[in-house]
């Protein structure tokens, strides 16, 4: 595209779309008809206050306009959630950024970057991204092969500035999407297990000058989190970050939540006998956002030896709690549980299991998880547990609907096997850590005795395997997405998949929950009863967070199947 043209877009794009300012961000439920952050809000409650499109004519919805990235791996699937700033739509994919006019699809510029896997030495690679931020006229963007951070004029395409944020060489990789919190924006590096330390970093707006920097395993001896790791394993500790955070501005508060500790699959070497907690993995943090300072952590899985994360959403409402106004956050954690903590403080309220597991007894009045001997250490015989470690849950976002009262997530009841140990095995430089051989390989021996036998692998020659939900049968593993009430943890209703589920979900004031699954199906539910009202098939599965807008008064509904974004809206 020329000079010329970008002029005139940029003038055209100027024209109709005004400075996303702090302001807008920190009201940004005001502004409905707008998507401007990840999580629609900085609640996180991905909850539209549209109601154009409801339960009564939700069966009307047509495709308006389809959108596939033209520079992207041909296996990646599309997790990004876009922005919508007045009529103007923000997309990624792995490789590229692109504006689009969000009535019609119509491309009004691209940035792209190539991405050549050979470039980084056989390292596996996240090929996905999950989406931009915005604040003024500016878009930022990460690349994830290469740990960059990048400023975008949201007019043009152009590059304002560009950082890098960690060295991929090191084992790094960028996965979340920024967030952005009055002059900074906020990143973090995952690690894909391979033993590196990670951190959240605040870079300036305007500059891209680092302004804080807060580690989320310990980088030296000295800090108080290390005494929570066997000897020095704290060295290669991970706790990686890979999803989005949310904010609170009464408190100044940025919460995010971190991956397992490394190495991932043998805790005797950084917990034998599970006796250390491994801090800060699985767990949420709150943080200064002026400074990154640690106001205070909860974990939720102490020495997590079964790859559960705790890299869900943080969900933030206000609730009346033992009938007081309470500010709480909600969090479906990958490890089966349902919590309630108190915002303001980490201080744990609630924790009830929202699908199968078998891991803990309990959450005792202190938060803690009571630990089911049979499962803490992980036996040398091996043993099935539930959830797998695909989670109950896992990146997929939930949503929260303040009409309802209710929450709404994808969810796997599912188990996994892990069958036995390996001798302890050192950290190698750009190798993934598991402390006991190759991933997802847990050990030489058979299957433990109770597993349920495979139609397709026999038993004796599987050494690692993970339960598809309705692979076999519903009693072994189901994907689905759930209603539950916060409140008390109670299952409300249930829409089960006809396979799992990647998906995230979106709630309407139309009385609406939007998700998907890997099965290419896209719907839409009742939110009070879960009652499937319509559906279509996208040719692959959605692995997105559904997101809605408005342009000139209509009602448009983004969901994405495979590499492709579809938008639906009523006749008009």
């Amino acid at each position: 595209m020329n000079l010329r043209v970008l002029v005139v877009f940029a003038v055209l794009m100027g024209s109709i779309q005004a400075q996303v300012t702090f302001d807008r961000l920190l009201h940004a439920n005001q502004e409905p008809q707008n998507w401007l952050t990840y999580s629609g809000t900085y609640a996180s409650d991905r909850h539209s206050l549209l109601t154009q499109v409801n339960r009564n004519n939700v069966k009307n919805l047509q495709l308006k306009w389809v959108y596939r990235p033209t520079t992207t791996p041909a296996d990646e699937k599309m997790e990004n959630t876009p922005l919508v700033v007045d009529g103007i739509l923000y997309a990624t994919s792995l490789t590229e950024v692109v504006a689009l006019d969000a009535a019609t699809g119509q491309q009004y510029w691209k940035l792209a970057r190539s991405f050549n896997p050979d470039d980084f030495h056989g390292q596996r690679m996240y090929q996905v991204n999950k989406g931009v931020a915005i604040e003024g006229n500016t878009l930022f963007w990460t690349t994830g092969w290469s740990d960059h951070l990048l400023a975008i004029d949201a007019r043009t395409g152009r590059v304002k500035w560009e950082v890098e944020v960690a060295d991929w060489s090191k084992g790094y990789q960028i996965n979340v999407p920024p967030l952005v919190v009055k002059n900074v924006v906020i990143v973090g590096p995952a690690t894909d297990d391979m033993g590196a330390n990670c951190f959240l970093a605040a870079f300036d707006i305007h500059t891209g000058k680092e302004i804080w920097k807060t580690y989320t395993s310990p980088i030296s001896a000295d800090d108080p989190a290390a005494k929570t790791w066997a000897g020095d394993t704290w060295k290669y500790g991970g706790s990686p970050v890979w999803n989005a955070g949310s904010y609170d501005p009464e408190t100044n508060l940025v919460f995010w939540g971190t991956g397992n500790p490394n190495p991932v699959a043998n805790g005797d070497q950084r917990s034998p006998g599970s006796k250390f907690d491994n801090l800060y993995s699985d767990s949420v943090v709150a943080l200064d956002a002026d400074t990154g300072k640690l106001k205070w952590y909860y974990q939720f899985t102490p020495g997590d030896e079964y790859d559960w994360d705790a890299t869900q959403i943080p969900v933030l409402a206000d609730i009346a709690w033992d009938g007081k106004p309470r500010k709480v956050m909600f969090w479906a954690n990958r490890n089966g549980f349902f919590y309630v903590l108190d915002r303001d403080t980490g201080q744990f309220l609630m924790g009830k299991p929202f699908v199968k597991e078998n891991w803990a007894l309990g959450i005792d009045q202190n938060g803690r998880p009571i630990k089911d001997p049979k499962h803490w250490p992980k036996p040398m015989g091996g043993i099935a547990a539930m959830p797998g470690g695909q989670g109950g849950t896992n990146y997929y976002p939930p949503s929260y609907d303040p009409q309802t009262g209710l929450f709404y997530m994808s969810v796997w009841d599912n188990y996994e096997g892990f069958s036995g140990k390996r001798p302890i095995l050192p950290w190698k430089r750009m190798h993934m850590y598991t402390g006991d051989g190759w991933w997802p390989g847990f050990g030489e021996t058979a299957p433990p005795p109770d597993w349920p036998p495979d139609p397709v692998q026999t038993p004796a020659s599987v050494t690692h395997r993970r339960a598809n939900p309705n692979y076999k049968t519903e009693s072994e593993g189901y994907g689905a997405i759930r209603a539950i009430d916060p409140k008390t943890g109670e299952k409300m209703w249930d829409f089960k998949m006809v396979n799992y589920t990647e998906c995230g979900v979106l709630s309407t004031a139309g009385g609406l929950v939007f998700g998907g699954g890997m099965d290419g199906n896209f719907m839409a539910l009742d939110a009070l009863t879960g009652k499937p009202l319509w559906h279509v098939y996208l040719g692959g599965a959605n692995a997105s967070g559904p997101m809605t807008y408005a342009v000139n008064g209509k009602q448009y509904i983004i969901g994405t199947g495979a590499d492709t974004m579809f938008a639906f809206a009523l006749p008009d």
